[in-house]
């Protein structure tokens, strides 16, 4: 079986990964870069460490226990240990309950690291589980392409205890013969602060192919047929569930940008609290509290009523800063399980059968009136972001002059303004950045940052690209130039100028 067959791999993470240099951030346990070809130029799957038997030909197969000490990630495939959580965020007082598959049964353990600088280690370890009796799960459940795993038994219930920061959170599950897999989660109160970080878990969701195992998993992107051939959007789910871990490593595909904002903000002592999507999209979080909410990662999927909060945001004065692209592109809905837990499951039809489009474009709600410039591509090759309107204070003390060129930091998807497009009511408006590449065809494209202010008072900043957040502290992607016109921006909406 030659690279064909391997190229059935290339799906959800790895296909992502492979075009989007700023995929994965770096974590305490995860140093390494991701291999994603052997030595002789083959796709192999992301989650698979190259030095492996090969346990069929050309299909590689993680080695079984052999009391190595140093972990191996588990797969989709054997699902050594999986899992995920009841929900996406939780109050200190609260539970949180694991659902935990682990093959062949044994026993595992679950460590708890919260995210941010940490003198430089990236996250801190809060807490660990007991051993814990791990047990087989019976199969993910699916239907119509949809793979729910809402019926596997209560592994472990985490009880919040008051005294625990609010943050972005991992748990790392580790069975006793030494694989590896992670369950992210938030840990979020309703204290006031200087700025609400919202993480896009919704977005993470629309990407997570789980499980990736070349016949069952399904996302908003992709689905196999009987085959095993990876089929694209036109064959993908339509809804898809929370009540399942995320595909390979169990990290969602561009938590990493999240994570940069989030070591990067907490080093300089930003006043942080933190929510998801879901919050948002519920109405569990008031942004007439917060000076500025904070969207730091890719954000391609919103519902109505996470658009509606992001609007009254503003208009009440609460300032939005978008630091990526391709932000608010499709509308989605969001919709209790079976067993009637609210928004457990997503749907998006995209251009799937009859009825309008799911995109706020196509809809009369250009994304481009909330944030100032909307998406335009991907971008292929990372390209340099050309400075425009230097004099702008958001420039102040960066260092960066007129046209000047800050390298790789036009990456991943862009974002421009569209003339023929709408834009938001503002009293002030400015383009910070109009960056030329070439798209997959050899087009000419540009890319731009935009700014503006409401009437209410608000600032409205969007970064136009996926490389903003890496740039922050995504070790040899930093650019301090990026870092000071940051501050500079929170500084302002923190009211420290």
């Amino acid at each position: 079986m030659g690279t064909d067959h391997i190229r059935r791999w290339e799906s959800g993470a790895l296909a992502h990964a492979v075009t989007d240099p700023f995929g994965q951030g770096p974590l305490p346990w995860l140093r390494g870069s991701e291999n994603y070809f052997d030595d002789t130029g083959r796709i192999v799957p992301w989650y698979v460490d190259p030095a492996v038997a090969l346990d069929e030909p050309g299909i590689p197969r993680p080695r079984r226990g052999s009391g190595s000490s140093s972990p191996r990630t588990a797969d989709d495939v054997h699902q050594q240990i999986k899992g995920f959580v009841s929900t996406g965020a939780v109050a200190p007082g609260e539970a949180l309950d694991f659902h935990i598959a682990v093959n062949p049964p044994q026993q595992f353990g679950v460590d708890i690291y919260r995210i941010g600088h940490y003198a430089g280690d990236g996250a801190a370890k809060i807490t660990t589980s007991p051993r814990l009796s791990g047990i087989a799960q019976p199969a993910p459940l699916t239907a119509d392409r949809t793979v729910s795993c809402h019926h596997w038994w209560l592994s472990w219930r985490l009880h919040i205890p008051n005294y625990w920061s609010t943050g972005a959170y991992v748990a790392v599950l580790t069975t006793a013969d030494g694989y590896r897999s992670h369950v992210p989660f938030t840990v979020r109160d309703d204290h006031p602060a200087d700025l609400l970080l919202v993480l896009p878990e919704v977005t993470w969701q629309a990407y997570n192919l789980f499980p990736e195992d070349g016949r069952t998993g399904a996302s908003l992107y992709h689905a196999w047929d009987e085959q095993g051939r990876l089929l694209g959007e036109e064959d993908a789910a339509v809804t898809i569930s929370f009540d399942r871990p995320y595909a390979g490593a169990g990290l969602p595909l561009h938590v990493g940008h999240a994570y940069d904002f989030i070591r990067w903000a907490e080093r300089y002592g930003y006043d942080l609290a933190y929510a998801d999507t879901r919050d948002l999209h519920a109405g569990r979080v008031d942004p007439t509290r917060y000076r500025g909410l904070v969207f730091p990662g890719h954000d391609e999927y919103w519902t109505v009523p996470m658009r509606r909060a992001a609007e009254r945001a503003r208009d009440g004065g609460t300032s939005l800063v978008f630091l990526s692209a391709n932000t608010m592109y499709w509308q989605v809905e969001l919709s209790p399980s079976a067993s009637g837990v609210p928004d457990r499951l997503l749907t998006c039809r995209k251009r799937q059968g009859p009825g309008r489009s799911a995109l706020w474009r196509e809809q009369g709600a250009p994304e481009q009136q909330l944030l100032g410039i909307q998406y335009l591509g991907h971008v292929p090759e990372p390209h340099p972001l050309i400075v425009r309107n230097a004099g702008h204070w958001l420039w102040e003390a960066t260092g960066a002059g007129e046209g000047d060129e800050l390298p790789g930091l036009v990456a991943g998807e862009a974002d421009r303004y569209f003339p023929r497009t709408a834009l938001p009511e503002h009293t002030h408006r400015k383009l910070l950045a109009h960056s030329p590449y070439e798209d997959g065809a050899g087009a000419l494209r540009h890319q731009e940052t935009s700014i503006y202010r409401a009437p209410s008072g608000a600032l409205v900043f969007a970064s136009g690209t996926f490389a903003w957040s890496p740039a922050l502290d995504r070790p040899g992607h930093t650019d301090p130039r990026v870092q000071r016109a940051t501050a500079n921006l929170l500084d302002r909406i923190c009211k420290r100028d």
